[in-house]
């Protein structure tokens, strides 16, 4: 299964981690617009 995440501030990372803690074999896009990517999640 595919997951796309719009946005990669903190909000949208923490639903990537989330989703990945969840679901292991699960593939994770996120989009980001800008160069910056929240590591905080």
């Amino acid at each position: 299964m595919k997951f796309v995440v719009i946005g990669g501030d903190a909000a949208g990372m923490s639903a990537a981690s989330r989703a990945k803690r969840n679901q292991p074999d699960l593939e994770i896009t996120v989009l980001e617009k800008t160069m910056d990517v929240s590591y905080s999640a």
